[in-house]
């Protein structure tokens, strides 16, 4: 018996090495050393996947057909880079501001900055010379009102950051607004008029779009802990199920109203474009929706991307008001 208990303790012991060797350490949890250039980590907190939705500054010039002339070019994408320039400034600063909470977080914490490859007093100091440089310069080479809404939308982003993105409702609205004055922003460097229903059918789509984003992260999120919003915890997914359902609504009424308002205008096109503009726009809202209600419409440049049948439809709706700007 002496002799059995020595052997018997020598075996575990050997067992408990073997688990030792293949169990990865604790410490392999922490955050990986920075890679990379400061300036590619900068690069990647800038976030060009999201650029994407600054092509909105299109929206109003192609609404009133005034998209092709060197001088609109020109001025969009300058607006195009100024946008680019702020909702860069955002997310440094946004991600110098919480790198702390990020490390602890088990995705964030890879970002340049949480990780270290970009040192929070740089990511302050370069997202606050994009964030003077970027109104300056629209003042200087667009238009007073182009740098009023560049400050405007800065203010309220950073606002967001800050304490904003932890009050119920509001912050549905700051990132709808955010929308809203993407799609603003290239009618006023141009001087187009900007249409009752164009803001209308703009803002409640933005608002279907985000609030539809909220309610599949809510739907995904159930039941799970560590949610990556603080305010999916106090919303239900009947509100936010309630709210892209009432915009998706208002978005096609006030698309329709604009489209039957301007067909009233004569014209010698062989088919009334506009008006049939109508259709493929409510099928993509319906088309849309039904990824909402999966609760899978995560990020609309994905969704369109993805879907074939939604881009399908996307391409003829513009084919459709092109045609109609162009009056054939």
């Amino acid at each position: 018996m002496t002799e059995t208990a020595p052997m018997a303790t020598s075996a575990r012991t050997r067992e408990t090495a073997l688990l030792e060797q293949r169990t990865p350490p604790r410490h392999a949890t922490t955050p990986p050393p920075p890679k990379g250039s400061l300036l590619g980590g900068l690069l990647r907190t800038a976030r060009p996947k999201q650029w994407v939705k600054n092509v909105l500054v299109v929206a109003a010039p192609a609404a009133a057909g005034q998209l092709f002339s060197q001088h609109a070019v020109t001025q969009l994408v300058l607006v195009f880079a100024l946008f680019t320039a702020c909702a860069a400034a955002v997310y440094l600063i946004n991600d110098a501001r919480d790198a702390e909470a990020d490390r602890a977080h088990p995705t964030k914490r890879r970002r340049p900055v949480a990780a270290g490859q970009v040192p929070v007093p740089v990511a302050y100091a370069v997202g606050g010379a994009l964030g003077i440089l970027a109104p300056a310069t629209a003042a200087w080479l667009v238009s007073p009102a182009v740098a009023a809404l560049l400050t405007a939308y800065l203010a309220m982003q950073l606002a967001y950051c800050v304490s904003l993105k932890h009050v119920l409702v509001v912050d549905l609205v700051v990132v709808t607004t955010g929308f809203l004055m993407r799609a603003m922003v290239g009618g006023l460097a141009l001087g187009i008029p900007l249409s009752r229903w164009f803001l209308i059918t703009t803002g409640f789509g933005a608002l279907f779009m985000v609030s539809a984003k909220r309610y599949s992260e809510a739907v995904q999120m159930a039941g799970k802990a560590g949610a990556t919003r603080a305010l999916l915890t106090e919303y239900t997914t009947g509100y936010l199920r309630f709210v892209w359902q009432l915009a998706a609504g208002v978005a096609v009424l006030g698309y329709c109203l604009w489209a039957l308002e301007e067909g009233g205008v004569p014209h010698t096109s062989v088919l009334p474009w506009r008006q049939l503009s109508m259709v493929a726009f409510i099928l993509a809202v319906l088309r849309y929706a039904v990824f909402a209600d999966r609760g899978t419409a995560g990020e609309p440049e994905d969704v369109v991307l993805h879907d074939r049948a939604l881009a399908l439809i996307a391409l003829v709706w513009i084919a459709m008001y092109a045609l109609a700007v162009a009056n054939w």
